[in-house]
């Protein structure tokens, strides 16, 4: 038996390789004599072809672009934000002179300190003209900006505009008095809020008239109320804010409304004075 090793050192056992024949089958089995045959991967191939890359210099290009045009509009949007912030400035200097309204009534003196601000705030639109008027047609994509302020000062002009006149201030009136036009006017929904948030200080005035003795104020802001609240009934206002707000009018007209029936159920009369008392002192009167 040991003459029989080196017959059968270098066998080894079957092994499968692969092969290059047409056979379907890659698997054969080959005899251990015969050398495998050895084979190349090629390189990977991208599958984007060369003709669909954009150049670096055209990619660069366009967000370069980009890039002045982001700065430009944040520029423009500090300056803006930086007069929206005078105009909000004077509005609350005149909210602080209407909130004596409440207590002392509409004095003279008190509406010419309202109205002086009025002149800062038509100098401040005039600027935020000035300055939106380097970007024209840009009007609606800055507006937000601007928008809650203007509101607000619609609501303290409106309401300025009833305690002088008893009526209610009209769009193209309100344009005037802060000085806009048409390339830069009064927008008609921040005019519509404007006028919605008016009405939220109407019943807390009818009340502090009437303690003060003012028994014909819930009368007079009745009818205002009532008018005003069917106007805004013609419009057809969508499920937003503005028609959020225009539901809150109700609840003021309700609340003057009680208290207006209160006076009447009490019996006072506009000089403060019962229905009764106010018999009994003609008939003497007449006697």
């Amino acid at each position: 038996m040991q003459y029989m090793k080196p017959a059968f050192r270098n066998v080894s056992p079957y092994r499968y390789v692969f092969s290059r024949s047409l056979n379907p089958n890659p698997l054969l089995l080959l005899s251990p004599f015969r050398r495998p045959e050895t084979f190349y991967l090629s390189p990977p191939v991208s599958c984007f072809s060369s003709s669909m890359a954009v150049p670096p210099s055209s990619l660069e290009k366009q967000f370069d672009a980009f890039r002045v045009q982001l700065e430009q509009s944040g520029t423009l949007r500090d300056r803006i934000r930086s007069v929206v912030s005078e105009i909000e400035s004077s509005t609350r200097l005149i909210y602080a002179t209407l909130l004596l309204v409440h207590q002392s009534g509409p004095s003279p003196g008190l509406l010419e300190k309202a109205r002086s601000q009025v002149n800062v705030l038509k100098e401040q639109y005039k600027k935020l003209a000035e300055v939106l008027g380097g970007s024209p047609g840009q009007y609606h994509r800055y507006h937000g900006d601007w928008r809650s302020e203007t509101q607000t000062v619609v609501s303290m002009l409106t309401f300025m505009h009833w305690l002088e006149t008893g009526s209610l201030l009209d769009h193209k009136e309100a344009e005037e008095k802060l000085g806009l036009s048409s390339d830069f006017g009064l927008d008609v929904e921040d005019y519509l809020t404007g006028v919605c948030f008016m009405s939220n200080e109407l019943p807390r005035y009818v009340v502090n008239q009437v303690t003060a003795g003012d028994y014909d104020c819930p009368r007079k802001v009745l009818k205002f109320l009532t008018d005003l609240h069917a106007a805004f009934r013609m419009l057809n206002l969508r499920n937003d804010f503005l028609r959020k707000k225009f539901d809150g009018m109700k609840y003021d007209l309700r609340k003057v409304e009680e208290v207006y029936y209160d006076v009447k159920i009490r019996g006072l009369t506009p000089n403060g004075e019962p229905v009764g008392d106010l018999e009994i002192k003609e008939s003497k009167d007449n006697l």
